[in-house]
């Protein structure tokens, strides 16, 4: 008979921190390698991050811009992983998978909206544009 694959025991302490540092790597490796939108996004948020130091803003200004960045980067993460499960546990057309899939690419369309209403703000702001 097949037995089903022996689950190793769970690590903990610093070993489970180096393991979910590793499973972090390795996910942030392939959402790269597969994802284009991840990576428009983020060199467009390297981009972004170098005007930082040509804007007259505070620290905390700067850091909420960058805060930005980082909730589109997130949001992006999550919505590639919801596609890849949607994928796997429905490999033909299903309404609810399409909806799904909807929801995520919504979430990330409202995370770059916010982050392209504050980064124009701190250009404004920053560059004493208009204001």
């Amino acid at each position: 008979m097949n037995e089903p694959p022996e689950i190793p025991p769970i690590a903990t302490g610093l070993t489970r921190v180096f393991k979910a540092t590793i499973y972090s790597y390795k996910g942030f490796k392939s959402a790269l390698q597969s994802e284009a939108a991840l990576r428009q996004e983020m060199t467009l948020s390297f981009i972004f991050a170098l005007t930082l130091p040509y804007l007259d803003l505070t620290h905390l200004e700067k850091l909420f811009l960058l805060a930005t960045l980082a909730i589109v980067i997130i949001t992006e993460l999550l919505n590639s992983a919801i596609e890849a499960i949607v994928d796997l546990v429905s490999p033909g057309y299903h309404e609810l998978a399409g909806k799904a899939k909807d929801i995520g690419s919504a979430a990330v369309f409202t995370s770059l909206s916010l982050a392209g209403v504050c980064w124009v703000w701190g250009w404004v702001k920053g560059f004493h544009l208009l204001l």
